[in-house]
């Protein structure tokens, strides 16, 4: 990821409008193929962060077993 790039939230935010924008039908053929092109790089984007992410926790994870997720607590009281 470049220093351009927007972080993770940033770029699902704007291509969740992107895709809001192009269902609406309004775009003309080259608004659409912009937006689409614009709509594949921010979901790059969005997996390299992710797979990142899943690299970082993997790391933390002591001997790199992978926690099922009815393991994980996720009351925040505690």
């Amino acid at each position: 990821m470049s220093d351009e790039d927007p972080d993770f939230e940033s770029a699902l935010a704007e291509l969740e409008t992107l895709v809001a924008n192009m269902e609406t039908g309004e775009f003309t053929l080259e608004q659409s193929l912009v937006a689409f092109e614009r709509g594949v790089e921010l979901t790059r984007q969005c997996r390299d962060a992710l797979e990142q992410a899943e690299l970082r926790v993997r790391a933390l994870m002591p001997d790199g077993t992978e926690v099922p997720i009815d393991d994980v607590d996720t009351d925040s009281e505690g």
